[in-house]
């Protein structure tokens, strides 16, 4: 297991989305991934607008296709905006952050999205294609399932390419079943009965 410190939002009695608040301060674990090196993983603010374009700027146009299902050049404010203006009930977002150079610099990035009923989410993982390989995507997900569990959602569930291996082969470590979209068989769904 990762060296981790946690600070963790504890789940209410009634399992309803309104849990320990998370906040854009909260929660905050540091973990030492597979080579040794040591990042920060905390909640996504809106401040690190910045830090998410150039993130998904300096990814891969594979990485970018398998993220957001098709290709873009580069991301739209209104899709930052998305992407940052989480509220922390219906939706959470974790991002990965390394200091190297005098720089920080986001590394990967994880979230969920509820649905109206609140007993499933959505989620996506992404990892910068440098980091890949390294247990990145592991943390971030274990991360996302233990908050998704004590907000008493059941399901969680990832759309993804059917040639997006690291993705098949993180989903089945986590016991994800997997079906092909009978409407488009270059779609995959993930699930995960939580």
């Amino acid at each position: 297991m990762n060296d981790v410190t946690s600070q963790a939002p504890q789940a209410a009695s009634d399992h309803s989305l309104v849990t320990t608040p998370i906040s854009a301060e909260t929660p905050r674990w540091t973990h030492r991934l597979r080579d040794g090196t040591g990042v920060l993983i905390r909640a996504l603010r809106k401040e690190d607008a910045a830090l998410e374009r150039t993130f998904i700027e300096r990814l891969s146009p594979a990485s970018r296709r398998f993220r957001f299902l098709g290709q873009i050049a580069s991301p739209s404010d209104e899709l930052i905006r998305s992407l940052t203006d989480i509220d922390y009930v219906h939706d959470v977002a974790f991002v990965a952050l390394l200091h190297a150079d005098n720089e920080k610099k986001e590394i990967g990035v994880a979230r969920y999205g509820t649905s109206a009923d609140g007993t499933r989410c959505e989620c996506a993982v992404t990892v910068a294609d440098e980091w890949q390989g390294r247990g990145l995507g592991t943390v971030l997900l274990e991360h996302l399932v233990d908050v998704a569990r004590e907000r008493g959602i059941r399901e969680m569930y990832s759309i993804d390419a059917a040639d997006n291996h690291a993705m098949r082969d993180l989903a089945d470590a986590f016991g994800f079943t997997r079906t092909t979209d009978p409407d488009d068989p270059t779609l995959v769904t993930h699930r995960l009965r939580l």
